[in-house]
């Protein structure tokens, strides 16, 4: 870390924000291989949170290495800092009083675990989207599992790279075999039990709402 810099604390504090909004900010970290629908699981969670009134924003894999990652290939060290730079990003979307909704591989349990440990606890919620590799093959449009196969792709994961399945992930769904609708309700469900939103008979600024506040 660079020397002589100083944190600014910022005068609307996150407590505020989410007044505000009438919800609570966290990260929703969808995890999964590549083809296990966490791109589109993500966005449709996304479209039923704006339904609802929420403040949100789904960081793409593909999306940030555009910007943000463009200097970044896919080595171990640069697939760590890659995930590194997201948690940071995504803690000041939460800080702001927005959802962060991630979608990467994020193969490694240790960068999960480096993203969970920035933010307080119950603001890093892993979605594991399980999907068997045989059915991300048969969606792979792109057809990076068989050049990966035909040692064209060092490195994939799934074929020359493990992924490692979370052990603990607080949301697992069943992208490979039920509709994306289903499980983005398994996700919304989720938030509603934890008190991250408000259910969907309540008003989204609601007393209620609001009083659960980093309850979760």
């Amino acid at each position: 870390m660079a020397k002589n810099i100083v944190w600014h604390s910022a005068a609307i504090t996150r407590e505020r924000r989410e007044k505000q909004n009438g919800h609570q900010s966290f990260i929703l970290w969808f995890t999964g291989l590549s083809g296990a629908g966490k791109s589109t699981l993500a966005h449709r969670v996304e479209e039923i949170l704006h339904e609802r009134g929420c403040r949100t924003y789904v960081f793409d894999g593909d999306n940030v290495r555009h910007g943000l990652c463009s200097d970044l290939g896919f080595s171990a060290e640069d697939r760590q800092e890659n995930i590194r730079r997201i948690g940071e990003m995504s803690k000041l979307f939460i800080e702001a009083g927005v959802i962060a909704l991630t979608a990467f591989i994020s193969p490694f349990r240790r960068d999960r675990r480096t993203v969970r440990s920035l933010v307080h606890k119950g603001d890093f919620i892993e979605v594991y989207c399980d999907t068997a590799i045989e059915i991300c093959e048969e969606r792979d449009v792109k057809g990076l599992y068989q050049r990966a196969r035909a040692g064209e792709i060092i490195e994939f994961t799934g074929v020359s790279s493990p992924y490692e399945i979370p052990e603990n992930a607080e949301i697992v769904v069943d992208t490979g075999t039920q509709e994306v609708d289903v499980c983005a309700h398994q996700v919304i469900d989720y938030l509603v039990e934890h008190e991250k939103i408000a259910a969907p008979s309540a008003s989204p600024d609601s007393s209620s709402s609001v009083a659960s506040l980093h309850g979760g």
